[in-house]
């Protein structure tokens, strides 16, 4: 085939016809009522920037997904590494909600059993639904053949009432975020 100057103008006209359907096709290009746009190019900007629409150079000014508290700010979770502090823990997620501490031994057990506790944070609120605490067990003979069982005690109770009981106290004697702010009185009836 015999490029020429009849050919290289088929190409070009095939070539434009080509993208003006693509553009077209793929949504590049939407016909638009000029009474429902603003003439205004920086308030079409920003419209576009609030609606999470447009193109960003860099990165822009783009919001993540969720937002996070930091744990200092949450008293369940500073309550139950108080409480917690006598063991190692294994596992800390404060994104996930658990905390999980290692085998441990108090000193009236015998020398092979060994528990484990794990918390996990249901809410943020410091709510008894809000927290679940379980105690795992672990038992070991001679040949070092371990059970491990899940334990249906007052300690798991006890633990999740200790630790509300303190983050309560923590919620109480943290300092309001409006130190301008009253709280409203009550009426007694």
């Amino acid at each position: 085939m015999i490029f020429n100057k009849k050919n290289s103008i088929k190409i070009d006209i095939l070539l434009i016809s080509v993208f003006i359907f693509l553009v077209t096709g793929c949504g590049f290009y939407k016909p638009v009522d000029a009474r429902k746009v603003d003439p205004n190019v920086k308030k079409r900007v920003e419209k576009n920037i609030q609606e999470g629409r447009g193109y960003r150079l860099f990165g822009g000014k783009k919001e993540r997904g969720g937002t996070f508290e930091f744990a200092t700010s949450n008293e369940m979770w500073r309550a139950s590494l108080s409480l917690l502090d006598f063991t190692p823990l294994s596992n800390v997620d404060y994104s996930g909600g658990i905390i999980i501490t290692d085998w441990f031994s108090d000193n009236n057990s015998s020398i092979d059993e060994h528990l484990k506790i794990q918390i996990k944070f249901l809410s943020n609120e410091i709510r008894s639904d809000g927290i679940d605490v379980v105690v795992f067990k672990k038992k070991c003979d001679n040949s070092n053949k371990c059970q491990i069982s899940k334990i249906e005690s007052t300690l798991a109770r006890e633990i999740k009432l200790e630790i509300l009981k303190e983050a309560a106290k923590l919620k109480a004697e943290a300092p309001l975020a409006d130190p301008d702010f009253k709280m409203p009185e009550m009426n007694k009836q």
